[in-house]
């Protein structure tokens, strides 16, 4: 049967591009579950790929977790991973403080335990939010424990103007629950209302960094990898900064209407996942 997809380009010319994958990145939430559950098409998907010999890793903006506790989550859902098979926005923030602020050495971080936990494994000494307390660098992330004296101490050191990173972009992370689960670039929007400033930086998809991290490990060329995921914004953004192929999936937040309103169109839009395979043969 052949598969539903939206395009501005002709059939062949997709089929064509899509023969040249060799690697695809998968956002996880939304693309191959969505909060607690695995899609049902997500493992014969990850066989199909690997009968094929393509590789794939797995990258999220959620930083929520550590990269081992997303070993476990995706563990107990079927899938297992190595680290090298797994990239979030924790582990690409820790990569851009090393190269780009070597000097920096005690963080103020909005985010979870799990998430301050690598940041403590990766060398960084963690502020307080005492008074007089001031830390070499503010990072604010998606934050499910977030505490109002320290969002309000975290606005407080933007205020001063020390360098402000945030972790990434999305304004809410997709969920299978009656909630609105509010994320990291939400969270900055409050900050800068109260005190007139956003980060310097976010990492994190829409940044190709983790892209061209993963392109420069394996030796591929921006052609040969896909970037699938279920926002505009951040997922096929990130591919059309890399360079790489922009697949745009409807299993989470983005709709089918919102995606043919967008100007330029993602290169290729699915149901889900499942079908890119078809495209791939």
């Amino acid at each position: 049967m052949k598969p539903q997809f939206w395009s501005p380009l002709a059939e062949e010319e997709i089929r064509e591009a899509c023969r040249q994958i060799r690697h695809v990145a998968l956002d996880m939430d939304g693309t191959i579950y969505l909060g607690s559950q695995l899609f049902p098409f997500t493992i014969p998907f990850l066989q199909s790929l690997s009968d094929m010999g393509v590789t794939y890793s797995f990258l999220t903006n959620n930083p929520t977790r550590s990269v081992a506790q997303y070993q476990e989550k995706l563990r107990k859902l079927g899938i297992e991973a190595g680290i090298d098979e797994i990239y979030t926005s924790s582990v690409a923030t820790i990569d851009h403080i090393r190269m780009h602020y070597p000097e920096v050495k005690r963080l103020f971080v909005l985010g979870t335990p799990g998430m301050i936990a690598e940041f403590e494994a990766a060398g960084f000494e963690m502020a307080s939010d005492a008074d007089g307390d001031i830390p070499d660098m503010l990072v604010v992330a998606f934050d499910t424990t977030l505490a109002y004296p320290r969002l309000c101490h975290a606005t407080w050191l933007a205020a001063q103007g020390i360098p402000y990173i945030a972790t990434n972009p999305d304004r809410v992370c997709p969920t299978d629950r009656q909630t609105i689960l509010v994320d990291c670039g939400s969270i900055c929007e409050c900050i800068f209302h109260a005190c007139g400033r956003r980060p310097d930086l976010v990492i994190g998809k829409p940044n190709p960094g983790m892209l061209r991290c993963i392109m420069e490990k394996r030796g591929l060329e921006p052609n040969q990898v896909a970037m699938c995921g279920d926002r505009i914004y951040t997922d096929v953004a990130t591919a059309a900064a890399a360079g790489a192929l922009g697949i745009l999936v409807l299993s989470g937040e983005t709709t089918l209407d919102t995606s043919l309103a967008a100007d330029p169109r993602p290169f290729l839009t699915l149901p889900s996942v499942a079908e890119l395979i078809t495209f791939m043969k």
